[in-house]
């Protein structure tokens, strides 16, 4: 086996196509050898796929002394055994099936170098067709996924009047799922995980219809979840149970512990919840949906920084290149995307993707701008043609395709939309000064500087925010945007900490922005009161190994939503104070803020290589050991005090 699974979703734009590129020359012996490919036609369109009408291969290898094509010395079939499950189907917004695999109608090992059948030839699409359905190939951004051996269960729960074997796997977890039983023929195996319909519709599952015998099988499709649940009919008798794991081809090698083993937990959890969620693109979540949805992915981006290997980093740009080469005629930008029944565009999360919390993040974070002057003009078109400004240079309201601000009620959608504009704004000035276009660079200060004069004027209502229209109770959000966009100054500041402290509307998608702006007022302590209430809930489901899209699970919505992991970026970046300050991190500020904490080890992965940073505080001194990667310089800050180090381990007491 060469690839286990290749072949990303459809979509770098609405007409082209992904291909993998792969080095065989390892693979190939003197003498015979058989190239083998099963590939998987969907069939049908996805929140993260868009589907081009037709199944097909394309292989194209050559050198001097080799010229393999996909042409018609090929052979090929349609594999009988597989179909889709007609029950139990995923719901509308997954482009994958129920696969189900009749043992009876089993090839064996067809692709090996020994079977001597035949196949047809393949046939081949003209020229004229080919493009208009593949039209132009990218090059797969991202690299190829990994997947572990064969591996047992933690622990196996059989369930005789239910005929079940619950299969337990070490925490949430991309698997794919295999078996060997004896059975006689016809009887339907099931396979599906705890999240199959966790989120209140339906995810994939796989089906194995057995033949007389001892039988192997593997279900090809991956699911995720705690569990694995096998439906074993009379008349089979189980003789072994894995589960293969894969995923991106990235680790979880940020770190946090302190003294508190709430945090140690909620950090863990939101880890795995990330990397859960990640696979062709970026997803909200790994079973309902699988959609490359933007406000999630603004949160990704700062989680990767705090969690994750720098590989990751190019699912990011995958998924800003498919934004941006998805973007309609008229300017407007929409998601998620790659998508096949999906065009409505969330005006909020659009803002957020652009601005300041998004696309400039992920510069200012990698280091990488080179996507900066390829974007920067589709950025203006949706900025300045497809948004209109009021008569104090704020955003006028839009309701786009959807005008979702957020999950929950009190929601200030006016003035959320400002705030997010006003950051778009401040992104594209950035950029502007990046690339040297002074023109534009001036009449955008022009615009941010107006809005920075008008914005108490036209919102300040004396004791909170609030847009004209809006007449619900103070949003916590709009006011944590206010703070963390800086439109609002400290003399507003012990106002707006009594709204943070009893209005807790937010959800766990713009909990993180709360958070941010207690942290900015130098409420430490506040903000982590808040979000151990927040999360406290969730983290009371001993058995759930991953943070929810909700506050709260009530038979609806998933246990699993990256959105809700960015705990990780205020305990890294606000608790442990490790920010960049220039791109890249090629310098970067220590200022922690243990918030009643004792100690705290942590460490992240720069462009550089690993921060590593273990602080304990006592009697009002704190004890550091800090690592500073090369070609790297750290300000530490503690009380007004700053302490400058270059590459090197250290070890000291401020």
């Amino acid at each position: 086996m060469i690839v286990f699974e290749g072949g990303l979703k459809r979509g770098p734009s609405p007409e082209d196509t992904y291909y993998d590129e792969v080095d065989i020359k390892p693979y190939l012996k003197t003498g015979n050898n058989t190239i083998a490919v099963l590939t998987c036609f969907f069939g049908k369109e996805g929140f993260s796929h868009k589907n081009s009408g037709y199944a097909g291969l394309l292989f194209d290898a050559q050198s001097d002394n080799v010229n393999i094509l996909s042409d018609n010395t090929w052979e090929a079939t349609v594999y009988d055994a597989y179909g889709t499950a007609e029950k139990d189907v995923p719901n509308y917004r997954l482009p994958e099936s129920a696969i189900s695999f009749d043992g009876r109608k089993d090839m064996g090992q067809w692709y090996a170098v020994s079977y001597s059948k035949h196949f047809p030839a393949a046939k081949i699409l003209d020229a004229k067709a080919e493009n208009s359905i593949y039209g132009k190939l990218v090059k797969r951004p991202i690299p190829l996924f990994k997947y572990s051996k064969l591996t047992k269960y933690l622990s196996k729960e059989y369930n005789a009047e239910q005929r079940t074997l619950r299969c337990k796997l070490p925490y949430d977890a991309q698997v794919t799922p295999y078996l060997k039983v004896r059975a006689k023929a016809g009887k339907v195996i099931d396979m599906r995980t705890d999240c199959f319909d966790k989120p209140g519709e339906k995810s994939v599952r796989g089906e194995y219809i057995t033949r007389d015998g001892v039988q192997e099988y593997e279900s090809l499709g991956w699911m995720n979840g705690n569990w694995v649940e096998y439906t074993v009919p009379e008349g089979v008798e189980v003789l072994d149970v894995k589960y293969r794991e894969s995923g991106y081809d990235t680790e979880i090698a940020g770190s946090f512990e302190c003294d508190d083993p709430f945090w140690n937990e909620l950090w863990k959890r939101s880890a795995r919840t990330l990397y859960v969620n990640m696979r062709d693109t970026y997803f909200d979540c790994p079973d309902r949906e699988r959609a490359q949805w933007w406000g999630d992915m603004v949160n990704d981006i700062h989680e990767n920084f705090y969690v994750l290997t720098p590989s990751s980093w190019k699912l990011i740009e995958k998924g800003m290149h498919e934004l941006m080469n998805w973007q309609k005629p008229d300017g407007v930008i929409y998601s998620p995307i790659p998508a096949g029944n999906w065009t409505k565009e969330l005006p909020c999360q659009m803002l957020m993707s652009v601005g300041l919390y998004g696309f400039y993040s992920q510069y200012y974070y990698s280091g990488d701008k080179s996507f900066i002057d390829p974007f920067y003009p589709r950025i203006r078109k949706y900025l300045h043609e497809v948004w209109k400004i009021d008569d104090d240079g704020f955003a006028k309201e839009r309701k786009g395709g959807w005008s979702w601000a957020d999950w929950g009620t009190n929601i200030d959608l006016g003035l959320i939309t400002a705030e997010w504009y006003y950051m778009a704004l401040k992104a594209e000035q950035r950029f502007a000064e990046i690339l040297g276009k002074e023109g534009d660079e001036k009449d955008l200060l022009a615009m941010l500087e107006r809005m920075e004069q008008n914005f108490d004027k036209k919102y300040w209502k004396g004791t909170s925010y609030r847009s004209d229209g809006y007449k619900g109770e103070d949003d916590d959000r709009a006011q944590a945007l206010a703070v963390v966009s800086g439109l609002a100054k400290p003399d507003k500041y012990p106002a707006l900490l009594e709204i943070f402290k009893t209005n807790h509307y937010a959800s766990p998608l713009l909990e993180m922005y709360v958070q941010e702006a207690l942290f900015k007022m130098g409420k430490g302590e506040e903000a982590l009161k808040r979000a151990r209430q927040q999360y406290s809930n969730m983290m009371s489901f001993k058995d759930e190994t991953t943070v929810f899209e909700f506050w709260d699970y009530k038979g609806y919505g998933g246990t699993n939503h990256a959105w809700a992991s960015s705990m990780t970026v205020i305990l890294g970046r606000n608790v442990c104070g490790i920010k960049p300050t220039s791109p890249g991190f090629k310098t970067f500020d220590i200022a922690p803020n243990l918030c009643g904490l004792k100690w705290v080890n942590t460490s992240l992965v720069t462009k550089y290589g690993k921060i590593e940073l273990r602080l304990k505080e006592n009697a009002g001194s704190l004890k550091l050991k800090v690592t500073v990667p090369e070609g790297t310089t750290a300000d530490v800050k503690w009380k007004g005090r700053t302490k400058r180090l270059t590459a090197g381990k250290h070890s000291f007491t401020m």
